[in-house]
């Protein structure tokens, strides 16, 4: 597979999770309509090359925001390997 065809299939994949996130929040407002309000968490990841830089509100929300950076630097380092692969 062609190393222009890879990033392309990265971008259509990352806006694809992007509007699935836009679909999951309008329809959990939605569904959470005239509730009371609830607690909100959550976290991010900072990737600055293959090191993360970790931030939540809770542990729960840093546990899965560890996992996604754990993923994020093997698929990393998976795609300079193929890069390098390649030449």
């Amino acid at each position: 597979m062609k190393l222009i065809t890879v990033g392309f299939l990265l971008v259509v994949i990352g806006i694809l999770v992007i509007i699935a996130g836009i679909f999951s929040m309008a329809y959990q407002a939605w569904k959470m309509g005239g509730m009371e309000k609830q607690e909100v968490r959550g976290g991010g990841v900072v990737m600055i090359g293959p090191i993360p830089i970790l931030f939540g509100t809770d542990i729960g929300a840093l546990k899965l925001v560890m996992i996604l950076a754990i993923v994020l630097m093997v698929i990393a380092a998976l795609l300079i390997l193929l890069s390098l692969r390649m030449l």
